[in-house]
């Protein structure tokens, strides 16, 4: 499931600035071979455009100089998926760093953003139904790889550790995708150096940079994007600027999105969907001669609105089920501060970064109900957070590359109100060697080992400490030069992962006995892509995750834990012609807890029902005309799993329902016009059909009980961008 990261250097692309044709002036070709993909994606533009249902642009771009000669601009067409046989060396994935051979890697590339036009979490993994994104309010979502919920995987923003388990309610990780160059997941199997933590894989976001921004020749650039969708009166605006002197680079980007609530398909208005979101990034960095380099960035996102008393739900019916108002106000802001060391012009066995991070992720919402329909001015605060870092160096072999490494991290988990405070710490300390080697002809090979030693403190100031190596394999062959095979395994070695922040009991209402338990995990992957010429590809894969031992605190119990297992298998096919591609995917996703089907509430921060699940793209650029259109589609079968035994005592079999199917299609078409190249036009129809759902992945709708968070109905959204 690797993607083509095809060279795209220039600002328009990424920032979604740029349209086809002057894309076609300024694309770059890459100097690494490419690792065979059934994904290859088209060099498409897309102007990117946020504001759909409530979510704020913020964008921006990263301040990396690389000091290089511009190659020969070439022309705009997909590039074939390329065979390996002969590859002695991995390329670089859209998402600084080496690819891992063998593993199941998703790639979502700078071309992939800039065509899909990401407006929230959904959006960027667009395509892949093996990633379920749930909610479609940006404030609650959360992403599942492959079952499993991203806390269980190792996330990173720009090199920084993420800790955002602050309230159920609440989304993970609140990103802006107008924000981000690329992004990696490694689904199941995940290298040692992604980082601690990755029991079901790692996700890996990259913030873009000045030098991904500037055109060739150019020291200074900059930007404005306008939006407005009509489902929700929405209107998005962002300004960013960007430049590079005498080796220092400094990137500015700020972006603004208002709106009301959005209508489902049905026509009813869905309550707490309004927009009001803010985010903003800042770079600086300076560049030595000698290619030592040191950068600096922060990145925040805030979300402040009206949502549903409980974010990730639609609505609960009236007594005796609910005695609280409609809605309330969640104010949901995430920072991320990174500086970083590289050196860009590594020699010898000396290829060193370290990374020096915080994340700190901050919710209040008001309490205090005075009556059904009024909250009065309490309020609860939390606040998550992580001090991180690394530092590492890639050693290059005549059949690959060596990188080991010492990394760290020290959370917390603080909650606070007009009763108590309380919070949760720990601490780790890690040291990893990770191989990527290609030690016979179509031959590729990747292994890995970290061990790492942890520090937890409980909310009553009891104190824990466990130890644990966790290590993992994975490889492909080119069978044929035309067919490739590949399978992965890893044992992961977590420690003890913090409660969330809300559900936290006051200190010494909580027994730690013994302690809890330590968290591991068995992913197993394997896998064929078989490249058939004439721009034909197919693919398939399997999968399984065995978590054993998850926290999952609730109010009685500090300790308690579950055994999640999440398997299935993805199919996809792919045809690419000169100037365009179409392709569809398949997966089917089950879950288990403790050897029962999974529901979203017992799931919690665990998986949910995703089952089977289709998604097609289509895409196509007339070429001298400026025009590019494409359409998506996404086709979810109906579940019947969550009727299957409850762990929820409180549940009876007779409150479950089936999951229902859904169909929803999405267009756009694109105009970059030949004789105005900083400008470019786009329009989309969202939920062309105006259906009435809520996403596979959304919580709640396996429960006749609950309301689920419906998806907006059909929808315009127009946009307009122009660089200067």
């Amino acid at each position: 499931m690797l993607r083509n990261a095809n060279a795209l250097r220039v600002v328009a692309v990424t920032a979604g600035l740029l349209g086809t044709a002057e894309f076609a002036k300024a694309q770059q070709t890459e100097a690494e071979p490419a690792q065979p993909s059934a994904n290859s994606a088209a060099a498409l533009p897309a102007i990117e455009v946020t504001g759909k249902k409530n979510k704020k642009k913020a964008a921006v771009a990263k301040a990396k100089p690389k000091a290089q000669a511009a190659p020969a601009p070439v022309a705009q067409t997909p590039v074939e998926p390329t065979t390996s046989d002969s590859a002695t060396a991995f390329p670089a994935t859209g998402v600084s760093g080496p690819s891992t051979p063998g593993a199941q890697q998703i790639n979502v590339t700078s071309q992939d953003l800039a065509r899909n036009a990401p407006t929230d979490s959904r959006d960027i993994f667009k395509g892949e139904p093996g990633i379920a994104v749930g909610s479609s309010s940006p404030a609650s979502q959360k992403i599942y790889v492959h079952g499993v919920e991203e806390t269980n995987l190792s996330v990173t923003i720009d090199g920084s550790r993420q800790n955002n388990k602050a309230f159920h309610h609440n989304a993970t990780t609140l990103i802006d995708p107008s924000l981000l160059k690329a992004v990696r997941v490694d689904a199941g199997v995940a290298p040692a150096d992604a980082g601690p933590g990755a029991l079901g894989g790692a996700i890996a976001y990259e913030t873009k940079d000045a030098g991904d921004l500037l055109l060739p020749g150019r020291n200074f650039g900059g930007f404005a994007t306008a939006a407005y969708e009509t489902n929700g009166d929405t209107f998005t605006r962002g300004l960013g600027a960007y430049g590079r002197v005498k080796g220092f680079e400094y990137l500015g980007y700020l972006n603004f999105a208002d709106g009301d609530n959005f209508e489902a398909g049905n026509g009813d208005e869905v309550l707490g969907t309004g927009t009001d979101l803010f985010s903003g990034l800042g770079k600086a960095a300076y560049q030595a001669e000698s290619g030592d380099r040191i950068e600096f960035s922060y990145e925040r996102v805030r979300d402040d609105d009206l949502r549903p008393f409980r974010a990730n739900i639609g609505g609960i019916p009236p007594p005796p089920f609910r005695t609280e108002p409609d809605v309330r106000v969640y104010d949901l802001t995430r920072q991320n501060y990174v500086l970083s060391y590289t050196d860009e012009t590594p020699q010898g066995l000396w290829n060193p970064k370290a990374v020096l991070a915080y994340s700190v992720t901050d919710v209040s919402v008001p309490i205090g109900l005075l009556d059904r329909f009024t909250i009065g001015e309490l309020g609860s605060e939390a606040e998550t957070g992580s001090l991180n870092g690394k530092f590492e160096n890639r050693f290059p072999l005549a059949m690959g590359s060596v990188t080991t490494g010492v990394d760290f991290y020290s959370d917390r988990a603080r909650y606070g109100d007009i009763n108590y405070s309380t919070n949760e710490k720990s601490q780790n300390i890690g040291a990893y060697a990770q191989a990527r080697l290609n030690p016979w002809d179509r031959t590729r090979l990747s292994f890995g080992v970290r061990g790492d030693n942890q520090w937890f403190e409980g909310n009553d100031g009891s104190e824990f400490e466990d130890a644990g190596l966790s290590g993992n394999v994975s490889g492909e062959y080119d069978i044929f030069h035309f067919l490739t095979a590949r399978a992965g395994a890893s044992h992961v070695w977590a420690g003890v992962a913090l409660a969330e922040n809300f559900i936290q009991e006051a200190p010494g209402d909580w027994d730690y006995g013994d302690g809890p338990k330590s968290v591991t995990s068995d992913n197993l992957t394997a896998g064929l892509t078989a490249r058939l010429g004439g721009g034909v590809s197919l693919e398939g894969n399997v999968f399984k995750t065995e978590i054993n031992d998850a926290r999952a605190p609730h109010f009685p119990s500090p300790v308690r834990t579950f055994d999640l297992v999440t398997e299935g298998f993805d199919l996809g096919a792919r045809y690419e012609w000169a100037s365009g591609f179409a392709r569809v995917k398949f997966a089917r996703v089950d879950a288990e807890i403790d050897g029962n089907a999974a529901d979203t509430f017992t799931g919690n921060y665990l998986t949910v029902p995703v089952g089977d699940i289709f998604a097609l793209q289509f895409v196509h650029t007339f070429a001298g005309t400026g025009f590019t259109v494409g359409a998506d589609a996404e086709f979810a079968l109906k579940n019947s799993d969550p009727l299957e035994f409850s762990l929820d005592p409180t549940d009876p079999g007779e409150n479950k329902r089936a999951i229902p199917a859904y169909e929803v299609v999405n267009a756009f078409v694109e105009y970059n016009p030949p004789s105005l190249p900083s400008l470019t036009l786009r329009a989309d129809v969202r939920n062309l059909f105006d259906e009435t759902y809520a996403s596979r992945a959304t919580y709640g709708q396996d429960f006749v009980v609950a309301q689920p968070l419906y998806e907006p109905g059909r929808s315009f959204r127009l946009g307009a961008a122009t660089k200067f």
